[in-house]
């Protein structure tokens, strides 16, 4: 359902902190979502991880393990997870709204799995617009938009235990938005 949107100096802020996790198949492809903000014109897309905001009394792996079935339908164990690799201080600037989120990001490799996106809250059935397995070598060819657009590195921490084991890689603030702030 689309909202009418705010002027963007009056967009409301809101605060969370949220799970991300890179998923990994088996064949080295890497499970996408195309993310939209719906009352933006022109319409923009671009692509993310699974994941989502962390619940009251729920631990990071647990949000992790909760958001993959939610989103993909994949049933994993906390024991799968690998990380958390990375921590960031992130902006979102959208049309109605201004979420500043602290994101964690967790990484799984599984076998190749079919998506199943039935779990999907009515937020996210309006704003995504599709799964998608990347490869590495259609990343690079087709250039997507990714948030964040590091996503190949902090997924390479993943083989580099030595550089998160004491806790995860800091990687600072940055905006990501499709109204900037």
């Amino acid at each position: 359902m689309t909202r009418p949107a705010p002027h963007p100096d009056q967009r409301p802020r809101t605060h969370r902190r949220a799970i991300r996790v890179a998923v990994l198949d088996t064949d080295g492809r890497i499970l996408l979502m195309q993310d939209s903000d719906p009352l933006l014109e022109p319409p923009r897309r671009w692509w993310i991880t699974p994941g989502g905001g962390v619940e009251v009394g729920e631990s990071d792996p647990q949000t992790a393990v909760r958001e993959l079935a939610e989103e993909t339908g994949l049933r994993v164990s906390e024991a799968d997870l690998v990380g958390p690799l990375v921590s960031l201080q992130v902006v979102h600037g959208f049309t109605d709204r201004i979420v500043d989120q602290a994101e964690v990001f967790y990484l799984v490799r599984v076998a190749p799995f079919v998506v199943d996106v039935s779990g999907h809250t009515a937020d996210e059935r309006e704003t995504i617009h599709g799964v998608r397995w990347w490869t590495r070598a259609e990343i690079a060819a087709e250039a997507p938009e990714i948030w964040p657009g590091d996503l190949l590195a902090i997924i390479d921490l993943a083989d580099r235990p030595e550089r998160w084991r004491q806790g995860p890689v800091d990687l600072g603030t940055r905006e990501e938005s499709s109204v900037p702030v």
